[in-house]
């Protein structure tokens, strides 16, 4: 199969990124939210990223030029028409992400691939409401600029001839492919990541150390550009709240707890300007912050 058009669902920071990866790539692209501040938050995302990517010599056409192989719409049937692929970003909630592959499974072309980009639920939750089990995929991304491994995660239903396919693509796309050999809640990484969080969120909420120190204490120690809740900001803490809410350890609720009072004061991480630390100059970033 040739791939020429990719639908986007949800143009949030993470499917914003996919689908600018995508035009960068030379793909026709379609972005699909129910809201248009969404869809504004996204094309001035993307503006923000060519302008650096610009800046860095790293692009080789104009901006102005891959923008034009994008189209942002509220309209479904607009957004899926003709695309050989579609990749979902929508709110990791289990019972949104099911209408919402009822809906395009109706009205999706026959020769539609679905894939989802859900952080830490399983393709098989939600893979027969898209009407096409066999053709549903986990193709999940990270930061795709900078961290750029994509997960393939095929659920028991899925056709085996997916596989190649998405690695093919998942090449074009300038990601690292790496497959996961059987549905896990988190793929590789981010199995890896929760458990680094929630240490620092026992940490935090029970009052062992600061924010900042437990950071500092990880980013000196390995050498990183960030800690545990400069991560987390940039994950989004919502995200991160969705995820930690279901697990049932107290550590994990009292964490829960904590991002949600976050969340109810606007605060959701680096892209709302405000989570753990202020944005575009968190105290991270500081040269002193580690001396």
């Amino acid at each position: 199969m040739t791939i020429q058009k990719v639908c986007i669902l949800g143009a949030g920071t993470l499917g914003s990124r996919v689908a600018l990866q995508a035009a960068i790539s030379g793909y026709t692209v379609s972005v699909y939210d129910i809201h248009e501040k969404a869809l504004d938050f996204g094309f001035q995302t993307m503006k923000k990223i060519l302008a650096q990517l610009e800046k860095g010599k790293l692009l080789k056409e104009a901006p102005e030029k891959i923008l034009s192989r994008i189209y942002f719409t509220t309209d479904a049937e607009k957004a899926i028409q003709d695309a050989d692929i579609v990749n979902e970003s929508v709110t990791e909630e289990v019972e949104i992400k099911k209408e919402v592959w009822k809906k395009f499974g109706k009205i999706a072309p026959q020769k539609t691939f679905f894939t989802t980009n859900t952080s830490y639920m399983l393709p098989s939750m939600f893979a027969e409401e898209s009407g096409r089990p066999e053709m549903f995929c986990a193709f999940h991304f990270h930061d795709v600029f900078y961290s750029r491994v994509v997960d393939i995660m095929p659920h028991p239903g899925t056709d085996p001839a997916m596989i190649p396919m998405l690695e093919d693509f998942g090449r074009k796309l300038n990601q690292v492919p790496v497959l996961v050999q059987k549905e896990n809640p988190g793929y590789i990484f981010n199995t890896m990541l929760l458990a680094l969080i929630g240490a620092a969120g026992k940490l935090l909420t029970g009052e062992v150390a600061s924010v900042e120190d437990i950071d500092r204490s990880w980013m000196v120690n390995f050498h990183m550009p960030m800690g545990p809740f400069g991560i987390l900001d940039s994950i989004g803490l919502d995200t991160a709240w969705h995820v930690t809410k279901n697990r049932t350890d107290s550590a994990s609720q009292a964490f829960a707890k904590l991002l949600k009072s976050y969340i109810d004061e606007g605060k959701l991480g680096e892209k709302s300007g405000e989570g753990f630390y202020s944005y575009p100059n968190p105290a991270y970033k500081n040269p002193d912050f580690i001396q």
